[in-house]
């Protein structure tokens, strides 16, 4: 077979809800009984296993023309060593995608959707049809990329971790974390439910829905603050007051994908005699990264991109600085 080139293809997989299943359950018999006792339409699941599987084929074969195809499921992606010259192909949903980004060092990566009638795919614009034209492009290097700036975690054990949407830092459970943070001159201790840090590409998730939550508490507590003591003067005239103090947000929270900076965000910090909460929200830049020093004598954490079981300790005596990564993300256009 003549093929475009002799670097691997390396295809990244994901299980589907059924396979998961079936790993909990043992069998597909067995998965069925207990979704259906539970009162939830099996036949859905199955739907979208099979459309998966059959997405699954058509994209080897057609990266089978191209190259050598090396499949690769998501739970190995830690401890799988990329070549520098591997061209990279992520089969699954968006959270795939920003989960294989963060550990190439430059490879491409092609993001294919494989059921565009259940996922949304804002970094999929590809489906298994397309490959064929695609990835000769791709693999001479004649593609369209974007660029895309992901955030590091350096510890003081010479332990990191990057995130190509966000990387949180925090407590394991729902226990506060305890920390000191700095940021530029400026530092204080602080104890909070974790300090998420956002990159562009995760600009409109993460960090959109702390932002919309945090501008909406303000905006109906000062409503409500406010109804209650009109309120209170009408009852004291005689009358009803009025209004529903309903109230509706849309904040713009995105940033370019290759912008120069992240931001980071306090998750609900609470003041005490001995904790501040002034440093809640800031850029994150080469020249001013953010410096945190664990307080937790255990189950303190760092993960990215929402993969919890791919983290780093941070416990007593642990510093992690968050910056900018030193290299970027290359997405197929």
């Amino acid at each position: 077979m003549n093929r475009l080139t002799d670097n691997k293809i390396v295809l990244v997989t994901r299980p589907t809800r059924l396979a998961d299943l079936v790993i909990r359950f043992n069998t597909v018999s067995q998965a069925r009984f207990y979704v259906e006792h539970q009162g939830a339409d099996f036949s859905d699941y199955l739907r979208e296993d099979q459309t998966y599987h059959r997405a699954l084929r058509e994209t080897q074969a057609a990266l089978a023309q191209v190259g050598r195809v090396q499949v690769v499921e998501r739970s190995f992606l830690p401890n799988f060593v990329f070549a520098p010259g591997d061209t990279v192909v992520a089969l699954g949903q968006d959270g795939l995608v920003a989960n294989t980004l963060k550990y190439l060092n430059g490879q491409p990566l092609v993001g294919v959707n494989p059921d565009p009638e259940r996922w949304d795919g804002r970094l999929l614009p590809f489906r298994a049809r397309d490959l064929p034209e695609v990835m000769p492009e791709v693999v001479l290097r004649k593609r369209p990329t974007h660029s895309v700036t992901m955030a590091k975690a350096a510890l003081n054990n010479g332990q990191s971790l990057y995130g190509v949407n966000d990387l949180f830092i925090g407590q394991k459970s729902h226990c506060s974390a305890r920390y000191l943070i700095r940021s530029g001159e400026a530092s204080e201790t602080q104890s909070s439910s974790g300090v998420i840090v956002s990159t562009g590409m995760g600009s409109t998730g993460w960090l959109k829905s702390l932002l919309t939550g945090a501008a909406a508490i303000t905006k109906s507590a000062e409503s409500v603050l406010a109804r209650q003591a009109a309120q209170d003067l009408f009852k004291a005239a005689g009358e009803k007051g009025k209004g529903n103090g309903r109230t509706r947000l849309n904040v713009k929270t995105e940033f370019a994908w290759d912008a120069n900076y992240l931001f980071y965000t306090v998750r609900e910090p609470f003041p005490t005699k001995t904790t501040g909460a002034s440093l809640v929200f800031g850029r994150v830049t080469t020249e001013t990264p953010l410096i945190l020093e664990s307080r937790m004598a255990e189950n303190g954490v760092i993960f990215s991109d929402g993969i919890e079981q791919d983290f780093l300790e941070f416990n007593s005596g642990t510093q992690a600085v968050i910056s900018i990564a030193e290299r970027k993300g290359v997405l197929v256009e």
